[in-house]
């Protein structure tokens, strides 16, 4: 028996406030819908995706999808509402039985495990739902707003799709249906609930992080949701790093020491070809478009190619604006921000050719401008909005643009800022190498990395301690 993947992409986005549909709006890198779809693309129990979109946009949504999603075999235009939607899948697909996995493209976030444990569950049921337990107390109002009733919420569940069905079930429920005049359901289990009370539910546990993206704030949510997957997912071992990494080439701005060094180091183990940059050793300065440019140029003409640009160069200067000399003004704006526009645009056609990454480095202060450090902080705020706005613009580039978010990490350029600080108050700077290198080897783009120390294995870091990456490719 087939199984059937379907995107339900038919929503306006009225209540985000936007003029595109709200499946099209991009969060890490790619629509929501292109997260969608991909889920049942690398879902291995899911045979073909059918995508429903919006009135109007059939060919726009082709033109993104198709060429890169081989399991869609129909976008179909929707219905005006959600069940006009599911019927127009079912005569789609027409007498043939089959599974089906109806699901809201605004939910971007759905787990492997959650599709696998639909279509298992069809071998034995002909409906399923997907729920979580609530967490909140559910009350009942009347017309004026008063409580009349509190469930026992230990029974209550919150629904969230996929919606599975054999197919032979939603059309037989979705048959009666039409016979009433007084239909209405607002999901499709409800419509096989009322029309085929004969066809138990199954329920299949959600997840908390299987959000549908709604409201303004649910972009935020669902964009840290995905840093937070990519973390997760992206932790590759020191030998996993060398299968992926080996012979590809990687430019390295800042590489004199600290993060940087250890970046240069820690890639050389890989087996990469590295180039490392720094004022104090190779005297190149990143704020120096025609420098950048050199570099890049002679790294192409010795390796045959640019497959990562690391830039982690920085200045950190302490103190209040008003007191802040024209120098250094200057140099913390050129150095910390203007030297990552000069590296993009420097790298960009070189990253093209390798469908490569380009890799920059915040700092926690992006979040909020804090007190003496009002350029720092605005800096490295621009930085990661610059980051998310390449990884839009260079999406069908190929390219792969992220910025890493280090905590406090123990390197010369804090030790001048700051003094000695106990090391163990500290993140190791060979940590953030890692983690910097795990990015270089994975797909993902957009996306803003905070590397805590609490979540980097101690393997890992015992690992590095022991050189586990020497330095020995001679590059």
């Amino acid at each position: 028996m087939r199984t059937y993947g379907v995107v339900l992409a038919g929503g306006v986005g009225a209540r985000l406030g936007l003029s595109v549909p709200k499946q099209m709006i991009k969060v890490a890198g790619k629509t929501i819908l292109e997260h969608t779809v991909a889920a049942f693309n690398d879902a291995p129990e899911v045979d073909e995706v059918i995508v429903m979109v919006t009135p109007g946009w059939t060919e726009r949504v082709a033109t993104l999808l198709n060429s890169h999603y081989q399991k869609i075999s129909l976008i179909l235009e929707g219905g005006s509402t959600r069940n006009e939607t599911t019927r127009r899948v079912v005569d789609a697909l027409g007498d043939i039985e089959c599974k089906i996995l109806l699901h809201d493209a605004v939910r971007p976030l759905l787990d492997q495990r959650i599709i696998s444990e639909c279509v298992e569950a069809l071998d034995n049921f002909g409906a399923v739902d997907v729920v979580i337990p609530s967490a909140d107390t559910i009350v009942t109002v009347d017309d004026e707003d008063v409580i009349t009733h509190i469930p026992n919420r230990s029974r209550l569940r919150r629904g969230q799709t996929p919606q599975a069905f054999r197919l032979s079930v939603l059309r037989s429920a979705y048959e009666r249906a039409v016979e009433d005049p007084y239909f209405n359901a607002s999901d499709d289990c409800g419509v096989v609930l009322k029309y085929r009370p004969d066809v138990k539910i199954k329920c299949v546990l959600g997840a908390e992080h299987n959000i549908k993206v709604t409201y303004p704030v649910d972009l935020f949510i669902a964009d840290k949701l995905f840093q937070l997957a990519s973390q997760s997912s992206t932790q590759m071992t020191l030998e996993q790093l060398r299968e992926t990494l080996s012979g590809k080439t990687i430019l390295v701005l800042g590489g004199s020491y600290g993060i940087g060094a250890e970046v240069a180091r820690m890639a050389r183990g890989a087996g990469m070809h590295v180039i490392a940059h720094g004022r104090s050793t190779t005297g190149l300065h990143v704020q120096d478009a025609a420098s950048l440019n050199d570099a890049l140029a002679a790294a192409v003409a010795q390796y045959g190619s640019v497959d990562a640009v690391v830039l982690t160069a920085g200045v950190l200067h302490v103190g209040p604006l008003a007191e802040a000399s024209d120098e250094v003004v200057n140099e913390s704006i050129t150095v910390n921000y203007t030297a990552a526009v000069n590296v993009a645009r420097a790298a960009y056609r070189y990253l093209k050719d390798a469908r490569g990454h380009l890799l920059f480095f915040t700092s926690s202060s992006y979040t909020r401008g804090r007190e003496n450090y009002a350029l720092y902080s605005s800096s490295k705020a621009a930085l990661v909005n610059l980051t998310q706005a390449l990884s839009e613009e260079w999406s069908e580039d190929g390219i792969h643009v992220n910025v890493i978010n280090p905590e406090r990490t123990n390197t010369p350029m804090r030790t001048q800022a700051f003094g000695h600080e106990p090391p163990e108050t500290l993140l190791p700077a060979e940590l953030v190498a890692h983690a910097a290198l795990e990015m270089v080897a994975s797909d993902a783009t957009g996306l803003v990395i905070d590397v805590r120390r609490e979540e980097r294995g101690s393997d890992l870091s015992h690992g590095l301690n022991e050189n586990a990456f020497a330095d020995d490719s001679g590059s």
